[in-house]
């Protein structure tokens, strides 16, 4: 089975000999000699979440070892920045006398952890400049991923974010079934909405249900959904009688995690031939991965992201949309609604990460035929240690709506 996450380790934690020790256990499973974060400006986000540092101007290192006490290095005059850090801290003033520094830090570990991704193979793991790197790599250590602890120590979900999840999801349900009902009704009175009117009052409602944080959306008819990340110009196109709609919707409660979902509904009565077909080999993905999730829990074998999107992305490729399926099968999720956890990829990246029990992630795979159609079913995953893949919202989208009677 997956090996387990402690749970996730908070700022305060990164500051208290269990928050340390936690971090030196998983050091010692991975067989790694120290872990090294690296902060500069911001620019890496992984760096200032675990160590909750205030804002910077020059360049900060911390290293937690396998064994000893951790360290911090940062410039001279960036102290306030570091006042809450308790553990050893050194400084620098010059290039020369960081580069030195540097390299007794690392003197003596031959394998350490950094946000690299060797061969590029999954961006948002790749925080350290490659001249960075090089400065490193003189000292003579091996530079290894962080990104099996960055999934255990920042990706993983708390048991109020699940709650807070799971009570998005079932809003962020009920905001989209409104949401197609006022298009139908607008139709029926004779006075059509539009895609951007449309998207107004769905933000206005997540926002009024209480989950005012990150929240947008994408409304898009026919093809208009062929870009997959549409965006109108303006009010954008009116919906009319007839039209195949997309309703993709996201937002939660500030510090917890977002539900990210699409629905799909036509305006009329019926769904044509081709729309049903597209619609069929969507949803078949979308549950073959869920299916397949659940398969490998059940029999205790370890899942790897890029193995999800292998099978999702199998199945439209089969029913003859593969080369029209221009995404991953799903992006991780946690605090930011792209998370930095393992994604559903093997497509846009090589995302060979394990999905470790307490992450989620969402499934949606999609058809794009540019100019034509467009149709994606989005539903979130938690990976539960018990239970395996737990979906929300509690009802996901079996058919394509259709909104009004025969």
């Amino acid at each position: 089975m997956n090996a387990e996450p402690d749970g996730p380790v908070t700022p305060s934690l990164l500051t208290t000999d269990d928050g340390i020790r936690r971090i030196q256990a998983a050091l010692a499973e991975q067989d790694l000699d120290a872990w090294l974060l690296y902060e500069f400006r911001g620019a890496n986000p992984i760096a200032t979440s675990l160590l909750a540092v205030g804002k910077t101007t020059r360049r900060g290192f911390f290293l937690v070892p396998r064994e000893g006490e951790p360290v911090a290095l940062h410039h001279a005059i960036e102290g306030s920045a570091w006042r809450h850090w308790p553990w050893s801290v050194r400084t620098y003033a010059g290039w020369q006398e960081m580069e030195e520094e540097l390299a007794r830090l690392l003197d003596g570990r031959e394998r350490v952890a950094m946000e690299v991704s060797p061969g590029a193979a999954v961006p948002t793991l790749d925080y350290v400049p490659a001249g960075l790197a090089e400065v490193i790599l003189r000292a003579g250590v091996e530079l290894v991923s962080s990104g099996d602890l960055i999934t255990r120590f920042h990706a993983v979900w708390t048991p109020e974010q699940l709650r807070d999840h799971q009570e998005a999801a079932e809003h962020l349900r009920e905001v989209a079934l409104e949401a197609f009902r006022r298009a139908a009704d607008a139709v029926e009175g004779g006075t059509p909405t539009s895609e951007g009117a449309l998207s107004e009052f769905i933000r206005a409602r997540i926002a009024e249900g209480g989950f005012p944080h990150g929240v947008d959306c994408i409304v898009a008819i026919g093809p208009n959904a062929s870009d997959p990340h549409y965006a109108p110009e303006g009010k954008g196109a009116p919906i009319r009688r007839g039209d195949l709609l997309l309703v993709d919707l996201w937002g939660g409660r500030p510090g917890s995690v977002p539900a990210d979902q699409t629905w799909m509904g036509v305006l009329g009565s019926g769904v044509d031939e081709r729309t049903q077909e597209i619609w069929e080999a969507v949803r078949d993905a979308r549950d073959a991965a869920v299916d397949f999730l659940q398969e490998r829990f059940e029999v205790g074998e370890e899942v790897r992201g890029l193995e999800v999107d292998d099978v999702a992305r199998g199945v439209l490729e089969e029913r003859g949309y593969g080369e029209y399926f221009v995404h991953r099968t799903g992006h991780s999720m946690d605090t930011q609604l792209h998370g930095s956890g393992p994604n559903l990829d093997h497509l846009e990246t090589r995302d060979h990460r394990v999905l470790l029990p307490g992450v989620g992630f969402s499934v949606e795979p999609g058809v794009y035929i540019p100019g034509e159609i467009g149709v994606r079913s989005e539903i979130n995953v938690y990976w539960d240690a018990e239970a395996g893949p737990r979906v929300t919202p509690s009802e996901i989208q079996r058919e394509v709506f259709t909104l009004f009677d025969g």
